[in-house]
């Protein structure tokens, strides 16, 4: 008698034809690929030397400019002319310079759906794992290979079940949640496996908590981060999509690498020190750092719920004079809503430089590179030695409100103190 499968194995039997589970090698077909102004361009030129005239299937292509936006260069004008000639040629969806970040776009836009499997080239693909989707990065030379058939093998990932009890505290979001939860796997500790996010704290995380989560889990090795879909799934999802909501579950029986519970009862603000997303303490612990520069945006908390969190602590103040605050919306929508609600007149007034829709100064491609010896701390999910586009720097990651706080005095704060101080 057969065992019973998690998510990740239903979904890639589902989509090769046959009962696979963990360890077996399949070849899926994708239900949507997507690649950015970073990796497009080598996946273009790749399937050019194909000699195919068309790609695959161009209504499940998706092409986003987001890492470099607008232009900053001739360089990268280049590239973007390149990936709108081969959209238009092929009829491929494009975002355009503007709309906002992939991660973003494709679950605000309701182009993803439960059981689906999405490939991109970028790493934090797996976002949509919060969609209750089997979705992850590829190379670019990979994509090429899906443009032409649609199809990508791979090895069927064992799952992790990881289980959260209790309830977040105030000032502790889901960010905080993840870097705890990175600084206790070690970003080896979940390599080539489908982190499976489960319990009471998930049930009550919106999807923008759920995203942030997901969006993290290749920051400790993993293929993927899944999640179960629920009544909040599908109210994200209705009016998105129009597409038929298929929910995979665990079968009860099913087979986990481990499972592991953690209570985030009493969890503090979390933040990671440079250079690597594991070396993880309490805000507490380096409180008083001094800090030049704080970024509030890209796929991980660049939603509108993150702005409304940093806007609720820096109302009617002003940041420090010895720091920066740069502040990056996720899409197009996120902004369009921000200054509708007021959230972005807060930030403004707070003393921020709102930037256009886009990653920002997160790859360090421009928009905020950091100085020599500058210290910063963001709200993104990598601080890799030179990630922000100088090596001299030093980037700490950290929730919004921890971030906003930070802002107001010019060092590491605890965004605790305001919201006990009833500022917030």
């Amino acid at each position: 008698m057969a065992r019973g499968k998690t998510i990740v194995e239903k979904i890639i039997s589902s989509h090769c034809g046959q009962d696979v589970y963990a360890g077996d090698f399949a070849v899926v077909n994708v239900d949507l690929a997507m690649a950015h102004d970073s990796t497009a361009p080598l996946a273009i030129q790749a399937f050019r030397q194909y000699e195919e005239p068309r790609v695959w299937d161009a209504s499940r292509l998706v092409f986003v400019l987001d890492h470099a936006v607008p232009s900053p260069n001739e360089q990268v004008s280049r590239l973007h002319s390149m990936i709108r000639d081969f959209a238009h040629e092929q009829k491929a969806h494009l975002f355009e310079a503007g709309e906002g970040i992939c991660h973003q776009l494709l679950a605000e836009q309701g182009l993803v759906r439960p059981s689906d499997i999405v490939v991109g080239c970028d790493s934090h693909t797996c976002t949509y794992g919060a969609l209750n989707a089997l979705s992850f990065g590829i190379g670019s030379t990979d994509m090429s290979g899906v443009l032409l058939t649609g199809q990508l093998w791979l090895k069927v990932p064992e799952t992790l079940k990881l289980i959260y009890e209790g309830k977040m505290q105030k000032g502790v979001s889901a960010k905080d949640v993840m870097l705890f939860t990175i600084g206790k796997l070690r970003s080896d500790g979940a390599d080539y496996l489908a982190l499976s996010f489960t319990g009471e704290a998930i049930e009550n995380m919106e999807i923008c908590d759920r995203l942030t989560m997901c969006n993290m889990a290749i920051e400790c090795g993993a293929k993927a981060g899944m999640m179960e879909c629920d009544d909040k799934t599908k109210a994200y999802l209705s009016g998105r999509s129009k597409m038929e909501i298929l929910p995979v579950f665990d079968d009860k029986d099913a087979l986990y690498r481990d499972t592991i519970t953690i209570n985030i009862s009493a969890l503090e603000p979390q933040i990671a020190l440079p250079h690597a997303v594991d070396n993880v303490c309490p805000v507490k612990k380096v409180e008083g750092t001094e800090i030049q520069q704080i970024f509030i945006g890209t796929c991980t908390n660049g939603r509108l719920e993150d702005l409304r969190a940093a806007a609720s602590i820096l109302r009617d103040k002003h940041i420090s004079s010895s720091c920066r605050l740069i502040v990056g919306p996720a899409s197009r929508e996120v902004l369009r809503e921000a200054i509708r609600e007021g959230t972005i007149e807060v930030l403004l007034q707070a003393g921020a430089t709102i930037i256009p829709p886009g990653c920002g100064p997160c790859p360090g491609t421009h928009l905020g590179v950091p100085g020599d010896g500058e210290k910063v701390l963001s709200t993104a999910n990598r601080n890799f030695k030179g990630r922000m586009g100088n090596n001299k720097a030093s980037i700490y990651l950290a929730s919004p409100m921890t971030c906003a706080a930070s802002a107001l005095r010019g060092c590491i704060s605890d965004p605790r103190e305001f919201l006990e101080m009833g500022d917030a």
